[in-house]
């Protein structure tokens, strides 16, 4: 029988934190491409493109990420695509993440005074240009604390994917227990290397909120 040290434990396991960080930061970048077309279609002139951000958005919200993890890990099977648990799992949560970011950059754009679209408008802006040169520039600055708030959910969202057999820290986790029969000793890692991946980030975020507001007051 093999005798597995502390050490060994801890090393599998952040060598699985590798695909956790991996999928958290691609998920992030990819969802926010992906959100950010969603906010100019959400706060866009057609009527057309903002009902279709809009059911985008309440769907996505609205469903498990579980539920969207395992249709795009067997739902695409169905149509004879192949898809490895990594692209699964990336795709179904780049979707869930740019629904959720839209929302949170879309209430930061509506939070900038009416005043600067109908100034921006009187030069003769057209949309894109007033979102690009005047809107975006004050509306990011209020989203930053808020989108590093959410960016929490997102790396504790990857533990999901392990359902679909991707091999992050929870999944190495389940495997590593099975190994060891030290279940108790396990998880107490997974857990605290989950909250040395968090915590910075929800700090982060309170401290730029912090600021944001003294900033505020200061106007």
């Amino acid at each position: 029988m093999n005798e597995f040290t502390t050490w060994d434990i801890l090393r599998n396991l952040l060598l699985a934190t590798r695909w956790t960080i991996v999928l958290s930061l691609a998920t992030f970048v990819f969802g926010g491409i992906v959100g950010l077309i969603l906010l100019f279609m959400r706060t866009g002139k057609s009527r057309v493109l903002r009902n279709v951000a809009w059911g985008y958005i309440e769907v996505l919200q609205g469903t498990p990420l579980l539920m969207q993890l395992f249709l795009a890990f067997f739902g695409l099977a169905l149509f004879g695509l192949n898809v490895p648990p990594w692209l699964a799992a990336g795709l179904a949560l780049t979707l869930w993440t740019s629904a959720f970011l839209a929302e949170i950059w879309r209430g930061c754009v509506e939070a900038i005074a009416k005043g600067q679209w109908e100034a921006s408008a009187s030069l003769g802006m057209g949309y894109v240009q007033q979102m690009r040169w005047v809107v975006l520039p004050q509306a990011f600055k209020i989203a930053i604390p808020p989108t590093v708030g959410f960016s929490v959910q997102i790396v504790k969202g990857t533990a999901v994917t392990s359902i679909i057999g991707f091999v992050e820290l929870l999944k190495a986790g389940t495997i590593v227990t099975n190994a060891t029969f030290q279940p108790f000793v396990v998880y107490g890692f997974v857990a605290l290397i989950y909250f040395a991946l968090c915590y910075p980030l929800s700090m982060s975020s309170q401290v730029l909120e912090r600021k944001l507001n003294v900033a505020h007051r200061n106007h």
